[in-house]
């Protein structure tokens, strides 16, 4: 579902003392990002939070109402510090019950696995009332949609699965396209002409990102746009721009 001519955003929660700490580096926010991008919305803010639930009401309440979607990861595991299910029934104002559906699938998966279905599995059954459930092809434990409010497991492969679920469900704009030129150039030699190239093509952004490699300074440039038409022309025009600079560049960026 497509509504080509308007943005639509979305905002991401990362969940655990984890990722905060250090131990665990985020996997999440670029796969997120990345299947965002294709469903035409636009990740525009992200959230690392600890593991305390005033904390996460915090961030869900503030970023549910900003953005069309709000994505959350972690924390909907089967232990007592995953708590991300009662903090956004909280900031929703409805009770956490068990999804009758959740509990079938779960039921199923471990009925053959040590223990059967504890009480510490049937955790991954609750959901904030009126809740649907994101499928997960991988491990059976699944997602949940709460509103515009989407909770997906903090382990990337198994966001992956939810996501995919998910592919083609939420109405979004046209896809974000992107071409990349790099080269050994400095920034500040090609700031005025970035800006110049596009404030001449409407519906284009450049994005400049410098790095430092090999002992020299170089910059990739991101070209963006819905539209290919202009996309191309934007690119042209830049290559054009830095060739008669007599800079040396690489399409695909280095």
């Amino acid at each position: 579902m497509t509504t080509p001519d308007r943005i639509w955003t979305a905002a991401m929660v990362v969940i655990g003392d984890e990722i905060l700490s250090g131990r665990t580096h985020d996997k999440n926010i670029a796969q997120v990002a990345s299947w965002l991008q294709v469903q035409g919305i636009r990740l525009h803010e992200v959230r690392v939070v600890s593991d305390d639930m005033d904390a996460i009401v915090e961030a869900v309440n503030a970023l549910r109402v900003k953005h069309d979607y709000l994505f959350t990861t972690g924390g909907i595991g089967p232990t007592h510090d995953d708590i991300t299910v009662d903090a956004v029934a909280q900031a929703l104002g409805v009770p956490v019950v068990i999804h009758p559906e959740a509990r079938a699938i779960l039921e199923d998966y471990y009925k053959d696995r040590d223990g059967g279905l504890t009480e510490a599995r049937l955790r991954m059954a609750r959901v904030p009332e009126g809740a649907d459930l994101i499928p997960n092809r991988m491990s059976a434990a699944p997602g949940i949609k709460a509103g515009n409010v989407h909770l997906m497991a903090g382990v990337p492969s198994i966001t992956a699965q939810m996501l995919d679920a998910l592919t083609g469900t939420l109405e979004g704009g046209a896809p974000l396209l992107s071409e990349t030129i790099g080269g050994w150039i400095k920034e500040s030699e090609v700031a005025d002409v970035l800006r110049e190239v596009e404030k001449a093509h409407e519906g284009a952004q450049i994005g400049s990102y410098p790095f430092f490699r090999e002992g020299k300074t170089g910059a990739n440039f991101v070209i963006r746009s819905t539209d290919r038409e202009t996309l191309d022309s934007c690119v042209d025009t830049l290559c054009e721009a830095l060739g008669e600079l007599g800079l040396d560049f690489t399409p695909g960026g280095i």
